[in-house]
């Protein structure tokens, strides 16, 4: 098509040759420093006319740019590509919250539930970028305003999409490391089911310490939410192993006693100055995660507990994490060290064991 320019022959730009034609025009020199009427003008224009001003057709250039880096990138096709992108998504999110906002019976002006889902149709259009395209796209995303949910509904549908694949791609673990970057800070916003599948897929695939450490820490901060599969993590080292993961759980819970220390130290400084019967009074937040937490840890212990590669020591290290007031029976962790002696049934064991009781619990 280029020599089709040179020679005057008539064709037609559109969005499946434009960015081609650009960087082929930026490559030969064909623009306006050796004439006015040149292809790289041309196909300039037609980017600013047509593409940057409609969503779906600035993804469909990406996917193109793949191939045309980073000559695509130096001729900033790739950036107005991605700015375009985030400037309509969150413009979009404005603007449907603007109509779908109702007086209540009260009088007060509130946002529409319905609102909230839509204008997110991007969504799954974006599952086709490549993760690096992906990144920068979500990047700039969250710097324009767009909503933490709508950003974490993506990142969960990008995730579904590249790391349920038939056949495993090399990416992966770019993939995941990515997504834990672009994760929202906005406790509960991602779904702590997804989180535990980041965080298998990162020790699968042995992504980054800290992407890892990040995982956990945000983990641990909802860890009440969590089920026993959650916690139930494959270990994937060397043979003699547990079966389970028993030191990323224990890092976890160290994160929820973290987060829950300083929300009780948040908590002390907005207390009220007005004294409950106490008989009245509600728990916490904080103690009522404690006791849930601590009626999963127990199952959780009963549930490694026939694993004849867990450690005396790793088991007991696990149940030391709770403190004494957490367990308002201990029905659970007796049945858990139960089905742990009758394993092994070995006199050292049952001696450390009694010891634990003693001190521990009693």
């Amino acid at each position: 098509m280029a020599a089709k320019f040179c020679y005057g022959v008539n064709f037609e730009i559109t969005p499946a040759n434009v960015a081609h034609l650009s960087c082929a025009a930026a490559y030969l020199e064909m623009t306006g420093d050796y004439s006015g009427d040149n292809l790289s003008s041309r196909t300039q224009e037609y980017l600013e006319s047509v593409v940057y001003k409609r969503l779906e057709l600035c993804l469909e250039i990406l996917t193109q740019c793949e191939t045309l880096l980073p000559l695509a990138d130096e001729l900033n096709i790739v950036p107005r590509c991605i700015d375009a992108i985030a400037s309509k998504a969150c413009a979009e999110q404005i603007a449907i919250s603007f109509s779908r906002l109702e007086y209540s019976g009260s009088g007060r002006l509130h946002m529409s539930r319905h609102a909230s889902c839509e204008g997110d149709w991007w969504i799954e259009d974006l599952s086709v970028l490549r993760v690096d395209f992906y990144q920068r796209v979500i990047a700039a995303m969250k710097c324009r305003g767009v909503r933490p949910e709508s950003i974490a509904a993506s990142l969960v549908n990008y995730a579904q999409k590249e790391l349920n694949k038939k056949s495993p791609s090399e990416n992966e673990k770019q993939v995941v490391e990515a997504i834990v970057g672009l994760l929202p800070d906005e406790k509960c916003v991602i779904p702590i089911g997804f989180l535990f599948g980041l965080l298998r897929s990162g020790v699968s695939l042995d992504c980054a310490v800290a992407c890892r450490l990040d995982l956990e820490r945000r983990i641990g901060s909802q860890l009440e939410m969590a089920t026993l599969d959650d916690l139930l993590i494959p270990s994937f080292r060397h043979a003699g192993d547990t079966l389970f993961d028993v030191d990323t759980v224990h890092r976890i819970l160290a994160c929820f006693f973290q987060h829950k220390d300083e929300s009780d130290e948040d908590g002390m400084e907005d207390e009220s100055s007005d004294v409950f019967d106490e008989c009245d009074t509600p728990l916490p937040p904080s103690q009522t995660s404690l006791f849930k937490v601590a009626k999963l840890l127990d199952h959780y212990l009963a549930e490694i507990a026939p694993d004849a590669n867990l450690k005396l020591s790793k088991f007991i290290a696990i149940a030391e994490t709770l403190p004494t007031h957490a367990r308002t029976v201990h029905d659970s962790l007796y049945r858990a060290i139960d089905i742990y002696l009758k394993v092994r049934s070995i006199v050292s064991l049952m001696l450390g064991l009694f010891q634990y009781l003693i001190h521990g619990v009693c």
